[in-house]
C-alpha cells in the first residue's frame, strides 16, 4: 500500500462519499499502514476535511466544470483533501498540491493529476473571490448540511447558532476517574508534570485534559485508573441511584464505557447484563472491562427483542438509544455528511422500539434511565412523551441538576466549545401495584 498521506488519506473518504462507511470504520485499518511519523497528519487531513466537508464541497462545486464520476470519487477525496489543507492548514501551498497531485498516481490515476493541479491551482488565485460568492449561502457559512440548520433552527431558535459554533470545534479529551482506585486531587498531581489538566464543570469524577495526546502512556492506564469519556457521558451512573443486590441491564452497551462506570460506582450489584447488537462492538466492551478488571454478563443480542432475556425483571435498566449521534459530531464529524434528514423518523421508531420492550422487563418500583447522543427533540423528549401517553404505568422523575436545560420530558445538553458534548437524559420508573 502507498505512504503518501494524501493518498492513504483518500483511501479512508472514499467509501465515506460513497456511503459505504464512516471514518471509525475506515480509519483504523488505514492508519496502520501509515508510518509512524504521518499518522498525525493523516488523522488531521481526514478528520478536518470532514469536519470542513459542508464547506469544501461547496467549493468543489464552484470550482469544477463537470461532477466526479463515481468510479473517480477517489479523486474528489484527494481534491477535498488538496483544498483543505489551503485553507486550513500552515502546510505550504506548493507542498498541499504537489502531494495531492502525486496522490493520483499512487492511487494509479495519473490521468486525474492534471485535473487536480488545475483546481486546486486555480482556489489557490481565486481563494478570496471565491468564498465572497459563498458567504450568503447557510451551509457554507456555518459548515453544516441545510438540513439540519433548518431543523435546529425549528427546534431550538435560541440555540442553533450556539449548537452550530461548538459542532464545528474539536472536542477535549476528558478523563472519568476510576474511584475504586484514585481520587481526582491525587491523579490530578500525578498529571502536572505531563499535561496540564483541570476539573471538569459538572463531573466530580472529570479530568479535562488541554491537549490530545496518547492516553495509553498516562499514569495508570493500563491498572485502570481512568476511563477516556466526555463529561456528559458521566452523568448516567449517577443518575440510575444504583444500590447494592440490584440486577442492572445496559441495553446498548458498546464501546462499555457508561457500563463500566455502573460497575465502579456500585461494586456490589448483584450482576449486570450488557446486551450489544454487533459482535464487532462488543468486543470494545471486553477490551474495557479487562482493562478495568471488571465483570459483567456480555450477551450479542439485539435489545428491541426478549429472545436473549431470561425473565427475571431488572432494577435498573440504562437505553443509551442509538440514535442520531449529533450531539457527537465534534467528534464523528463525518455525521454531517452521512447522517440526511429522513434518517431521524427511522432512528426514533427504532428507539420506541427498544424502550418498550425494556420497559416490559422493568421491575415494579424499578427505573429506566434513557439516554442519547442527539440534539433533536424528535428523539428525545418528543419520544418520551409518545412512550408516557401509551404506558400508564410510567412516572416521568423529573432530573434535578445544574447542567444541561430542563425539558418537559429530561433534561438536555449542548455540546460546549471546550465543555461536553451533546446529550440527553430522562428517568422514568415503574409504578407498583402498591402506588
Amino acid at each position: 500500500m502507498t505512504t503518501n498521506v494524501r493518498a492513504l488519506a483518500a483511501l479512508v473518504l472514499t467509501p465515506l462519499l460513497q456511503n459505504k462507511g464512516s471514518l471509525n470504520t475506515q480509519y483504523p485499518s488505514i492508519e496502520r499502514s501509515c508510518p509512524e511519523k504521518d499518522r498525525a497528519l493523516l488523522r488531521e487531513l481526514c478528520y478536518g476535511t470532514m469536519r470542513h466537508h459542508p464547506q469544501l464541497n461547496c467549493i468543489i462545486k464552484l470550482l469544477q466544470n463537470r461532477a466526479f464520476k463515481f468510479r473517480d470519487i477517489d479523486i474528489k477525496a484527494i481534491v477535498l483533501v488538496g483544498i483543505y489543507q489551503l485553507q486550513h492548514t500552515r502546510i505550504p501551498p506548493h507542498a498541499a498540491i504537489s502531494e495531492s497531485v502525486d496522490a493520483c498516481r499512487e492511487l494509479d490515476k495519473e490521468w486525474a493529476g492534471k485535473v487536480v493541479n488545475a483546481i486546486l491551482r486555480r482556489f489557490q488565485r481565486e481563494q478570496e473571490e471565491l468564498e465572497e460568492s459563498l458567504s450568503s449561502n447557510e451551509s457554507y457559512r456555518y459548515n453544516h448540511p441545510e438540513w439540519m440548520i433548518a431543523k435546529l433552527k425549528n427546534n431550538w431558535p435560541d440555540h442553533w447558532q450556539q449548537i452550530l459554533e461548538s459542532n464545528n470545534s474539536q472536542a477535549p479529551l476528558t478523563l472519568r476517574i476510576n474511584q475504586q482506585q484514585t481520587e481526582r486531587p491525587r491523579y490530578l498531581e500525578q498529571l502536572e508534570p505531563i499535561v496540564d489538566s483541570e476539573e471538569t464543570l459538572y463531573s466530580d469524577l472529570g479530568i479535562r485534559l488541554s491537549t490530545s495526546l496518547n492516553v495509553e502512556s498516562l499514569p495508570g492506564y493500563e491498572q485502570g485508573s481512568f476511563s477516556v469519556q466526555d463529561e456528559a457521558a458521566q452523568f448516567a451512573a449517577q443518575l440510575l441511584d444504583l444500590k447494592p443486590q440490584q440486577y442492572v441491564l445496559d441495553a446498548c452497551a458498546a464501546p462499555g464505557g457508561k457500563l463500566c462506570h455502573i460497575l465502579e460506582t456500585e461494586p456490589s450489584l448483584k450482576a449486570v447484563d450488557a446486551v450489544e447488537l454487533e459482535e464487532r462492538r462488543a468486543g470494545r466492551i471486553e477490551e474495557n472491562l479487562d482493562r478495568l478488571n471488571l465483570d459483567a454478563n456480555l450477551i450479542i443480542a439485539d435489545a428491541s427483542t426478549q429472545e436473549w432475556w431470561s425473565g427475571e425483571l431488572y432494577d435498573r435498566i440504562l437505553l443509551d438509544a442509538p440514535c442520531s449521534a449529533t450531539g457527537v459530531i465534534r467528534r464523528n464529524p463525518d455525521i454531517k455528511y452521512l447522517r440526511q434528514g429522513e434518517d431521524i423518523i427511522e432512528i426514533s421508531k427504532l428507539q420506541l422500539s427498544i424502550l418498550e420492550n425494556c420497559w416490559s422487563m422493568l421491575k415494579p418500583g424499578g427505573k429506566i434511565l434513557y439516554a442519547t447522543c442527539s440534539i433533536f427533540p424528535q428523539e428525545n423528549e418528543r419520544l418520551i412523551k409518545r412512550f408516557m401517553a401509551k404506558a400508564d404505568d410510567a412516572v416521568h422523575r423529573p432530573i434535578d441538576a445544574e447542567w444541561g436545560i430542563k425539558r418537559e420530558y429530561g433534561r438536555q445538553l449542548f455540546p460546549q466549545v471546550s465543555g461536553h458534548d451533546g446529550f440527553y437524559y430522562a428517568l422514568l420508573q415503574k409504578q407498583s401495584k402498591l402506588d
